[in-house]
């Protein structure tokens, strides 16, 4: 058995050689000072001193089961015994039950799906579909948006990361986000961008309704905020699709499988968009998976043309049947269910945090999705750390983030946006400790109010 020191001195040199052999997605490779993580289970993962992390963050809100799951884990093994790879021709029974279980919790008559390695995959491939069959070009996607780091899916993308992409792929139309806090239109009563239909109608005035294949969007706004639309913007942006013929594509690659308290963000406003696409929580990430899932009209039509999209590993083995194992668990330790509770938990105490910390302009969010948005002053509503900032400009909500690694508490954050987005599974106790751990490291943030 190793001693500490073996241990400790392994996660060094495998910090050493990740940095000298890897390449890390979205950041100064030079910057980068990653935990060696030894293990993980339920809401906690440990690096090799053995010091234990709770995972406020569920690593890319996409560890919605939490760590170590072993009912996933055994699937897995299950599965890679009698069958760990075949090719997307074949029939499996894992991706066929999952399909089945896939068309029995999404919403409405959205029945057929397409397997994909992860949500960008995903999302590439409904603004495919949504072109082939409206016969149109244009896809109108939100500024405040994140759709995937390929080539489409990062032209969908509203956000920076965008830019050293472009020019991208043609026909990308942008719309604002129904961002109340702070509303690019002033938000007016009503407000025609964050009751959704008049900003959208103007658009399509301009671009030409008849050129328009889709409108995407998340659900909720994951990472750029944790934005949650108002009560009724989901249904106008959906008449609006329904009155020109567009097709609503429904990125919940975050917001689904329970992290808002309903299995998907659409079921929080009784919305069934053309084009579901999911990944993260669809099987928390144990094996590679994403899935685009279709409503009734569009698989009937699809069903006597060639589908011109595929994946070598679309619809593999291992992944659907972790998938098929994290849909079942779900259902029997009613785990949508917790999420909703937790949710109310999340309410109260974080409320309590903004009644403590004059650095909380706003507290927001549904389920186990929420965001502390921090401002210097709450008069003014200027921003904690500046839109898109870096180094010394993102100094306070770094410092924030480093205080509560040293406590044991792993954060997300973007920009002034600290997001509270644990395992789904998190308990009373866990959920108060990391909330007692933001309270106390909300005093780095609190010194930077005016």
């Amino acid at each position: 058995m190793a001693t500490t020191e073996t241990r400790s001195e392994l996660g060094r040199q495998i910090v050493e050689d990740a940095k000298k052999h890897v390449l890390y997605s979205w950041s100064v490779q030079d910057a980068i000072n990653p935990i060696a993580v030894e293990r993980a289970e339920g809401r906690h993962f440990y690096d090799y001193d053995g010091k234990a992390y709770l995972d406020f963050a569920s690593q890319l809100v996409n560890v919605s089961i939490g760590h170590s799951h072993p009912k996933v884990v055994q699937a897995i093994k299950d599965q890679a015994e009698k069958l760990a790879t075949i090719g997307p021709p074949m029939a499996t029974e894992s991706r066929s039950r999952l399909g089945k279980l896939l068309a029995e919790v999404t919403p409405g008559d959205l029945t057929m799906s397409f397997f994909t390695n992860g949500g960008a995959e995903a999302n590439e491939n409904a603004i495919k579909l949504a072109r082939w069959y409206t016969g149109r070009h244009k896809v109108i996607a939100r500024y405040r948006s994140y759709h995937g780091a390929t080539a489409g899916g990062i032209t969908l993308t509203g956000d920076p990361r965008r830019w050293a992409a472009e020019p991208g792929i043609p026909g990308v139309v942008r719309m604002f986000d129904p961002y109340t806090y702070r509303c690019p239109a002033g938000h007016p009563d009503p407000c025609p961008v964050c009751t959704g239909a008049p900003h959208l109608e103007e658009i399509l005035q301009y671009e030409g309704a008849h050129t328009v294949a889709a409108v995407i969007l998340e659900t909720v706004t994951g990472t750029n905020g944790i934005i949650v639309p108002p009560d009724g913007y989901l249904q106008s942006i959906r008449e609006v699709c329904d009155r020109h013929g567009i097709l609503l594509i429904a990125d919940e690659v975050m917001a689904g499988f329970g992290r808002t308290g309903k299995w998907f963000g659409v079921d929080n406003w009784d919305v069934v968009p053309d084009i579901l696409t999911v990944a993260k929580g669809i099987n928390s990430g144990y094996v590679p998976l994403g899935a685009m899932v279709v409503r009734e009209p569009i698989a009937d039509w699809v069903r006597d043309k060639m589908f011109a999209g595929g994946l070598t590993y679309s619809g593999h083995p291992l992944a659907c049947a972790s998938a098929v194992a994290s849909i079942e668990a779900f259902q029997e330790e009613g785990i949508v269910e917790q999420s909703a509770a937790t949710g109310e938990v999340f309410r109260t105490e974080l409320a309590k945090l903004m009644e403590r910390h004059p650095s909380i302009g706003e507290v927001r969010g549904l389920g186990c999705f929420w965001g502390l948005e921090l401002v210097k002053s709450r008069e003014t509503r200027e921003m904690l750390v500046p839109f898109n900032a870096g180094g010394e400009a993102a100094a306070p909500v770094t410092r924030l983030a480093k205080a509560a690694l040293d406590q044991g508490l792993y954060l997300m954050t973007h920009w002034n946006v600290i997001m509270v987005v644990p395992p789904l599974t998190i308990t009373r106790e866990e959920a108060e400790e990391g909330v007692a751990i933001l309270d106390d490291v909300l005093s780095i943030a609190d010194e930077y109010v005016v």
